[in-house]
């Protein structure tokens, strides 16, 4: 138990990792938490933000690079899920522009708290947020991107929220997301142990879930395709046991950076969606 924090992390789902360090095979396991210990703990945080982000050696260019691959266009509309503070707003504000919209949706009441106090600084008029789970979250209208910051990874739901969130992206928009993961090869395993002790004590971020993975297979099944396949950027080849079918790069792609401790990856709902999903967007946004 941390300070006043609730005590019961609750087992939602459990991850296991293995890190070979020699002859010995070290199991690794993370406990999802609940999510009101999830939005305790954000609230106590919340004036440390920047902090963490020069802890983890968070690259600083990544966001507006996150926002732009939005491909987001003035006027457009996007939503940030776990936006926080709104350390990304600066970078979305931009790419839509003042007659575009900008939404955020966040658990927790403290990190929000600072984002409307940045709202109110910069005086964008065009930001609305909302406090609750991105799994109950519907936006007033279809969106023409979402971008998942430094959150993915902490939401013990995640699968669920990635599919509702591609039922409120309209087709040809595009699913974002930013986030750390650990590096490749001997690095990895080695930064596995620590890695796991610091999330547990600052972000709860799941450092076994493979968030590129899910976005790329959930744009394969749009596609009508079988399997999942991934356009590595920056040196990078895809992972093993992807599929082998070249990509186009406008369906998914991923980069990586600083040796692959952090991405950005992003898939494009195809413009030949169903009917039927289009009618249920309008639908809750009634």
């Amino acid at each position: 138990m941390e300070g006043n924090e609730i005590s019961n992390c609750g087992t939602i789902n459990e991850s296991t990792g293995r890190a070979n360090v020699g002859r010995n095979a070290l199991a690794h396991h993370w406990v999802d938490c609940e999510r009101a210990f999830i939005a305790q703990r954000y609230d106590r945080i919340a004036g440390l933000i920047g902090l963490f982000d020069w802890l983890f050696f968070f690259p600083p260019h990544l966001r507006a690079r996150a926002a732009a691959r939005l491909n987001a266009e003035p006027g457009g509309r996007v939503l940030e899920i776990g936006c926080g503070t709104g350390r990304n707003f600066p970078h979305l504000c931009a790419a839509v522009g003042p007659a575009g919209k900008v939404y955020g949706v966040d658990l927790s009441a403290g990190m929000l708290r600072k984002a409307r106090e940045l709202c109110e600084r910069e005086q964008w008029s065009n930001v609305e947020l909302t406090q609750c789970d991105a799994l109950e979250y519907i936006p007033p209208e279809p969106l023409d991107g979402i971008l998942f910051g430094l959150s993915y990874n902490t939401m013990p739901h995640h699968l669920a929220v990635l599919r509702h969130a591609w039922k409120q992206l309209r087709p040809g928009g595009r699913i974002v997301i930013l986030d750390g993961k650990l590096p490749h090869g001997f690095g990895g395993k080695l930064a596995l142990p620590f890695g796991l002790w610091l999330m547990k004590h600052t972000m709860l971020g799941n450092p076994f879930i493979k968030p590129w993975n899910d976005l790329a297979a959930l744009v394969s099944e749009a596609n009508g395709q079988r399997g999942h396949s991934i356009s590595a950027r920056a040196g990078h080849s895809p992972e093993a046991g992807s599929s082998a079918r070249a990509p186009l790069a406008d369906e998914f792609a991923m980069e990586e950076f600083l040796f692959g401790s952090w991405y950005v990856c992003w898939g494009t709902k195809p413009v030949h969606a169903q009917t039927g999903e289009a009618v249920e967007q309008l639908m809750a946004a009634e």
